[in-house]
């Protein structure tokens, strides 16, 4: 079973940036598919961007072009480094994994943007 631990959230000004990582109880290169997916109040969970194991990535088309997401193998981590960051991009952000079949999540990290 993949335990998946999220941090780095919080306030943040409209414009500006943020890194949120994910830290996995596993080598991340065993875990077929690696993502980020958020949910804004009221709204259903989106995705906001993947990795996969050999490295390809996915991208949401509002985030396409200010948001990156990366790993670091040694480190069973994954990030997404939030740039330009927009009022629309407040939301709790999830980490996932998709191993054997399954989905693994996070229990989630809060971005607040401000205007």
């Amino acid at each position: 079973q993949v335990q998946l631990v999220e941090s780095g959230g919080g306030l943040v000004q409209s414009g500006g940036s943020l890194r949120l990582s994910c830290t996995a109880s596993m080598n991340i290169l065993t875990i077929v598919v690696m993502g980020w997916y958020r949910q804004a109040p009221g709204k259903e969970r989106e995705l906001v961007a993947t990795i996969r194991t050999g490295g390809s990535t996915n991208y949401a088309d509002s985030v396409k072009g200010r948001f990156a997401i990366s790993r670091d193998i040694d480190k069973n981590t994954i990030f997404l480094q939030m740039n330009n960051l927009e009022d629309g991009d407040t939301a709790d952000y999830y980490c996932q994994g998709h191993q054997w079949g399954v989905d693994y999540w996070g229990k989630g990290t809060r971005v607040t943007g401000s205007s």
